[in-house]
């Protein structure tokens, strides 16, 4: 956790500077590239129509969305679709401009899968710090995107409420860490959870990543953000 105005590290805990798949906290950077790219309109569109070969193994996710209902519901689907959409070469440049962790979309191997899959338990790693850098350059407007790709993302991120009067803006992901080869290690599930925290004339940037034997892959980024919520304040200091 560091201050967002000053760049000063607060907390620092753990394996911090080791990189793990980054998962749906990703959709954080695609809605950048969306907006960025004009293939978001709004908050509320495109609205894209639930198709059966999708395979969406979640229910609530068998449904169509919008930009709002994407980063809510965390639809992988329509996080697919988007990067269809910009093709390979726009997906590319804009991971690299962003120096976004290890920068690699090859997807899994053999596979030629990067533009859908890289950010999934496969090749596109980042760090707990990358993350804060991301999120940093993001507020501070330096990652050479149009304003209304800053704007319109944190219009339509997730925003919770902390102990101690803190409002948090943040995107969850789940999956599990990956052996040497990179195959995903089904017996150590991780939860992400990152972004930002206000109060006051106080904005913090956070990245809180879990991963513990037992937890429940589906419930991983969940139960991080739960308790990154119930944290916040003790961190923070106040």
């Amino acid at each position: 956790m560091a201050d967002a105005a000053s760049g000063k590290v607060l907390v620092r805990q753990g394996p911090c500077d080791h990189r793990f798949s980054p998962c749906s906290t990703f959709k954080l950077p695609l809605a950048v590239m969306g907006y960025d790219s004009g293939i978001l309109e709004d908050a509320h569109h495109p609205l894209w129509k639930y198709q059966p070969h999708f395979n969406a193994g979640i229910q609530r996710h068998r449904q169509d969305t919008d930009p709002t209902i994407w980063l809510k519901e965390s639809v992988v689907w329509y996080s697919q679709e988007l990067t269809r959409k910009l093709g390979e070469e726009r997906f590319k440049s804009y991971v690299t401009a962003f120096g976004y962790g290890n920068e690699d979309i090859s997807g899994n191997p053999g596979k030629k899968d990067g533009l859908t899959h890289a950010w999934l338990t496969s090749s596109l790693q980042i760090s707990p710090d990358e993350q804060i850098a991301f999120l940093q350059r993001f507020l501070d407007r330096k990652l050479g995107v149009s304003s209304r790709a800053y704007a319109m993302t944190e219009a339509i991120m997730p925003q919770f409420s902390a102990e101690g009067g803190w409002t948090v803006m943040g995107k969850t992901g789940s999956g599990w860490r990956q052996h040497a080869s990179g195959a995903p290690d089904k017996d150590q599930p991780l939860g992400w959870f990152v972004g930002w925290a206000e109060k006051a004339s106080r904005r913090l940037v956070f990245a809180r990543l879990e991963s513990k034997h037992g937890m429940k892959v589906m419930q991983a980024g969940s139960s991080t953000r739960e308790s990154l919520l119930k944290d916040l304040a003790t961190l923070a200091g106040k």
